[in-house]
């Protein structure tokens, strides 16, 4: 599939999306989300980019299969486990740090796997994603008010 815009304007278009997750590690699918703003953004083509605004939740691309999604938090929990040890939960030697904070070392590592964003191709005003693929906030350290960004820049559909 190959498709050229040469006539369009280009303009970049931002959208925000807060809520509120529910639990400690939580897969929540943003796609529809996603798609509703690369519609309300008016881009034909382009690249969109979802960024999670905090350093112990990750954007990713995945298929939205429970058993799936359950197979991936046993990963999670084998990686950087609960009852794990982490510097990063000591606050008395932690330099910044909040003695109202909760240790959330494994959080933090965990979001090493997923990292903080996605890009994702715009083609016809939608998002470009396989048949099984959805966008996916993972939340790590919940619940907690979470703030996802996306910003889309390509050419206007004319």
């Amino acid at each position: 599939m190959i498709a050229t815009q040469t006539s369009a304007r280009f303009t970049v278009y931002s959208d925000a999306l807060e809520l509120r997750t529910a639990d400690r590690t939580q897969f929540i699918d943003i796609t529809q989300w996603v798609g509703e703003s690369l519609r309300r953004s008016g881009i034909g083509s382009g690249l969109a980019q979802v960024q999670v605004l905090h350093t112990t939740a990750s954007i990713l691309v995945n298929e939205n299969e429970p058993l799936l999604l359950n197979d991936f938090k046993a990963m999670l929990e084998r990686l950087a486990p609960e009852n794990g040890v982490y510097e990063h939960d000591d606050m008395g030697r932690r330099e910044g740090g909040v003695a109202e904070e909760r240790p959330n070392g494994r959080a933090h590592a965990r979001a090493l796997i997923g990292g903080p964003s996605t890009v994702i191709s715009v083609l016809d005003g939608r998002a470009v994603l396989g048949r099984w693929q959805s966008v996916f906030l993972l939340e790590l350290d919940g619940p907690r008010d979470r703030r996802v960004c996306l910003t889309v820049m390509g050419h206007e559909i004319t």
